[in-house]
């Protein structure tokens, strides 16, 4: 499970992030195209050929590589798989092959597929990363770095099994379809049906997913619940119907149709017509981590809402949006008087039965001796999970309001679930606005004139074709179990605990480093620019 909005953001990098390595960006002439295929050509190889392990990528990187990181510290042998990781990459691989045709970037993301390939869990899914080290260098990795992690409580257990938190299984099925779409080569064909296999099997009979499937024996009942969390449903939902449109694969409608009936037997009855975080098969809210207490969630609520006019624009079935209203009058009832001075609006957990407001704390220093707990005291707030949360209700009536207006058949004309023809994968992937948990990835301004940022990236790519940037997040390194008693000083509203505390921690003056999002960004940017040439 992701972080707060603080923490979620776009995948792309800010090109003016590509500056943060203290030279100053000047104002220069558009690069003709040679001259960006050149630069793309090189800075992949350099990713390919330095970067990467056997085919697949961590987050961020110091550039002798002394040391390197996912949302943990990870060893020389791992890859990550949550996003933006190594299906990212292949994303980007194959939106550089399709701006270019060169088969250097569809090589790259054929390597990228190895990688996936090699990790996907015999159930067909993906955990948060892959060890090519084998099982003891994994296991022995959760035990110290992941257990250590005071706030990293999904990093606690090795529980053997795969994950659809943080999108990592959603993105590398999604990947792995596309190239498989590419050139209809029969080789990942096998991987494709695995993964399809994966969501139909771990569903629950109502619809839902849990968090975690095979379950597991050990490690917390969470994980097997529906979930809707970093949106686990509309993840797997949105791989289901990529499936259909494509393959024409009629086993996934059922799925579908009852993965959406889930968002409606799970909405609470008045007078919280609300959703938690997950919910227990006889439909209820539930905690998860020691810092999700059970409540209902505004931003999950929101995001359901949402879902459901979605649903309605696939089916032109009107029992999507029948009690819509009803969520968003709860919205307005529940949220701050006076928005906070970011502009968010709302709390994010509110208490089962009152409507009050809870706030998620912490005591201790590391995660022996450290525990979370929730009251009604708005301060002393968590730094790492956010208290608050902006959501525009008057947005979301308006469009309520418009669906409303519309006919069933003007609603679903010529989308996916009415359509009997084979749909288009689009072309580009990685310049979608995917959420992820890399510190180092961050909101893109509005990116001026094509030309000029090109031009900036260019020159800022280094010698050795890497563009430097400091890095925003680093992580003490594992030193042994923390002591049982509390470390002084305040670790209320900290990122990371005390020295024995393995989780990563922001920081404004990071080593210059090597960060994929920030590669994928630079070479996004790069890629619109091709296209905006192409057709001018």
């Amino acid at each position: 499970m992701s972080a707060p909005p603080t923490r979620r953001a776009a995948l792309l990098a800010g090109v003016a992030a590509l500056s943060a390595a203290g030279r100053p960006a000047l104002a220069q002439a558009a690069p003709d195209r040679g001259q960006v295929l050149a630069a793309m050509r090189r800075a992949t190889r350099f990713m390919t050929d330095k970067v990467a392990y056997r085919g697949g990528y961590v987050w961020s990187y110091l550039p002798d590589f002394s040391r390197r990181w996912g949302e943990l510290e990870a060893r020389p042998t791992m890859v990550w798989v949550q996003p933006p990781g190594t299906a990212t990459m292949g994303h980007l691989y194959l939106d550089a092959f399709h701006a270019t045709g060169e088969a250097q970037f569809y090589e790259a993301a054929e390597q990228v597929a190895g990688a996936l390939i090699h990790g996907q869990h015999p159930s067909g899914g993906w955990n948060y990363l892959i060890d090519f080290g084998g099982e003891a260098s994994i296991r022995d990795w959760y035990e110290t770095y992941g257990r250590n992690a005071w706030r990293m409580e999904e990093f606690h257990h090795d529980l053997g099994n795969a994950t659809f938190d943080d999108a990592g299984t959603s993105e590398a099925m999604q990947f792995l379809l596309r190239l498989y779409l590419e050139k209809r080569d029969a080789k990942y064909r096998p991987a494709v049906d695995k993964a399809i296999r994966y969501v139909l099997e771990s569903q629950h009979p109502v619809g839902g997913w849990p968090q975690r499937w095979p379950h597991a024996d050990h490690g917390p009942a969470y994980t097997r619940f529906i979930t809707f969390n970093d949106d686990v449903a509309g993840e797997n939902l949105k791989f289901l119907i990529m499936v259909y449109q494509t393959l024409g694969d009629r086993r996934v409608l059922d799925p579908i149709q009852r993965a959406m009936t889930c968002f409606l037997v799970t909405q609470q009855g008045q007078p919280q017509p609300a959703w938690g975080l997950q919910h227990t098969l006889d439909l209820k809210p539930a905690a998860a981590r020691t810092y999700e207490p059970l409540a209902f969630a505004t931003h999950t609520t929101a995001n359901n809402l949402d879902q459901l006019m979605n649903f309605y624009q696939l089916t032109g079935e009107r029992k999507f949006l029948a009690r819509v209203g009803e969520g968003l009058d709860w919205l307005d009832k529940v949220k701050l008087q006076t928005p906070r001075p970011d502009g968010r609006t709302h709390p994010t957990f509110i208490e089962i039965g009152t409507d009050r407001p809870l706030y998620v704390h912490r005591t201790g220093s590391n995660v022996v001796n450290g525990r979370y707990f929730a009251d009604y005291r708005d301060q002393k707030l968590l730094g790492h999970y956010g208290a608050y949360r902006r959501i525009n209700v008057a947005k979301m009536r308006a469009r309520l309001a418009k669906l409303l207006a519309m006919s069933p058949e003007k609603a679903a004309k010529d989308l996916p679930l009415l359509s009997t023809r084979p749909i288009t994968l689009p072309r580009f992937f990685a310049n979608q606005d995917i959420s992820t948990s890399d510190l180092n990835a961050v909101r893109a301004p509005p990116v001026e004139d094509k030309g000029a940022a090109a031009a900036r990236i260019l020159a800022e790519l280094n010698a050795e074709g890497w563009w430097p940037s400091k890095l925003a997040a680093l992580s003490n390194p594992y030193r042994g179990p923390g002591p049982k008693t509390p470390t002084p000083g305040d670790y209320a509203s900290t990122h990371v605990g005390d020295a024995w505390d393995t989780s990563p921690y922001p920081v404004k003056d990071g080593p210059v480093g090597i960060s994929i999002a920030h590669y994928i960004g630079a070479m996004s940017t790069l890629i619109a620019y091709l296209e905006q040439t192409k057709a001018s």
